[in-house]
């Protein structure tokens, strides 16, 4: 047990004494994540507001005023002029000076004044969908609420009491992320994708820098076992990819101000499964690789693109096709951002994420196991 150990040891201050010869592999590791994080988090949002917005007045009326005043003050349209026609919504758009167009046709007033259906037009520039979605779901809801206003002033002159009449009164609250804030929701996941990136990208290179520098063959014909050796090159990336994680994660508390409101420890446990399986694969690439290039190209093909769109990090799962729902199983990442999320924003505790806590648990047993197998048969 001491030799098998301190033949371990022996590896990983190998490791240590590559990263301190080639700073830039360090820099890699633990400044690049902290940029990433920076990067996706202000530039990735699903946030919209203030949509730019031009109006066409047509009835020029104290009500079309009050009515288009309305976009102006709901926080959620940013009116930035007007034009004379509706015709002249289409050049509005191609040159996206505004996603939205408010028509208010003659006549609005009048046919506010005697009860009847006054119409206005909204149109909506679907070249974004999501903010054309949004837009569309806000101009909704304003006109049903400056609908209800007219109708409320309308059976005031008329005398009645609409007070006593019969109403819904749905009211909806938010759990878990109050202000819909688009960070709150990205953040636990980009973790997630972040150190995928940085532990399979890193370690799919380590056993193929052996070969090419000539050292496999010196380990190969040393006392040391094939799996001393794997727990040798995961040890220093584990430490590594465990400083990024608590990095990340503070920053996400501090400067995102993400709620973190279940277990330190159930996150802890939960990110070392995911990193023991992260570097399990990058095992496995660094282990089929011939060269160096080709390493570093599965382990971004592995890495980056199931990591950010088979993880359910930026992209709902439910709405891609059930074959791809079915492949993003065989990735870690869809298991963590699950956990991540369930543990940041919902207090989960090990019995909540028992299950991708367990897909996690076995994946990083499958994946060494391989590593070592596929290690052994190109060292033959």
């Amino acid at each position: 047990m001491n030799a098998s150990l301190t033949r371990i040891g022996a590896i990983v201050v190998k490791e240590f004494k590559h990263l301190i010869r080639d700073p830039r592999i360090l820099l890699a590791v633990l400044v690049t994540p902290i940029m990433q994080l920076l990067l996706f988090a202000y530039a990735i949002s699903f946030d919209v507001r203030d949509l730019s917005t031009v109006v066409v007045d047509q009835d020029q009326t104290p009500a079309s005023r009050t009515y288009l005043q309305s976009y102006t003050s709901s926080g959620f349209f940013k009116v930035v002029g007007s034009v004379d026609s509706v015709d002249a919504i289409d050049a509005v758009f191609q040159s996206s000076r505004a996603r939205v167009a408010v028509v208010v046709p003659a006549g609005f007033q009048e046919a506010v004044d005697r009860g009847d259906k006054a119409q206005v037009a909204v149109y909506v520039d679907g070249g974004d969908p999501n903010s054309a979605r949004i837009g569309q779901g806000y101009a909704v809801a304003l006109n049903q609420v400056a609908g209800q206003k007219i109708t409320a002033t309308w059976a005031a002159r008329q005398g009645l009491d609409l007070s006593q009449a019969g109403r819904l009164d749905v009211r909806v609250r938010t759990w878990y992320n109050p202000d819909r804030s688009s960070s709150i929701f990205l953040i636990p996941g980009l973790v997630v994708v972040i150190i995928m990136i940085v532990t399979v990208q890193q370690t799919a290179v380590t056993l193929v820098r052996e070969r090419a520098l000539g050292t496999q063959e010196q380990m190969t014909i040393s006392p040391l076992r094939k799996v001393e050796l794997m727990v040798g090159k995961l040890l220093p990336w584990t430490i590594l990819a465990f400083v990024d994680v608590v990095l990340i994660t503070l920053m996400g508390l501090t400067m995102f101000e993400v709620p973190l409101r279940g277990s330190v420890l159930v996150l802890a446990v939960s990110a070392a499964l995911f990193i023991f399986a992260s570097l399990g694969l990058g095992l496995i690439v660094s282990a089929i690789s011939p060269t160096l290039e080709t390493a570093n190209l599965i382990a971004m093909m592995l890495a980056f693109l199931p990591a950010f769109l088979l993880s359910g990090f930026a992209f709902p799962l439910d709405s891609i096709p059930l074959p791809l729902q079915w492949l993003s199983y065989l990735f870690p990442a869809r298991h963590m951002v699950d956990i991540s999320r369930a543990v940041f924003l919902k207090g989960a505790g090990f019995a909540e994420v028992s299950g991708p806590l367990g897909m996690l648990a076995v994946y990083a047993v499958v994946v060494l196991a391989l590593a070592t197998v596929l290690y052994g048969k190109r060292a033959r």
